[in-house]
């Protein structure tokens, strides 16, 4: 049972899985607005489709496991955007082995 938690955690990751960051529907926003969102809000959950991206402004503050990288989808206006400082997991890190 806890292996199946587990594996829905992963798969549906969730604003209360970015600590308290803010969320925004990436469907809602055009690309400019939802960075502008990120740099005021320095912690951000973009939410596309099931899932979502995690963003943390200035990069330096992801968590541990995390690394920065840019992240791309579709906004509002159906346009793609490519956004930096998003933290994605990071499988050479240290912290990600058991």
């Amino acid at each position: 049972m806890k292996s199946v938690i587990f594996a829905v955690a992963l798969l549906l990751p969730s604003a209360a899985f970015a600590g308290g960051a803010i969320e925004i529907k990436a469907s809602a926003h055009s690309c400019g607005e939802i960075a502008q969102i990120i740099r005021q809000s320095k912690k951000a959950f973009v939410r596309v489709g099931f899932g979502g991206r995690s963003f943390r402004y200035p990069p330096t503050q992801c968590s541990r496991g995390d690394k920065r990288s840019t992240a791309s989808f579709r906004d509002a206006e159906g346009r793609q955007c490519v956004l930096d400082y998003a933290c994605v997991y990071d499988p050479a890190s240290l912290y990600n082995f058991p």
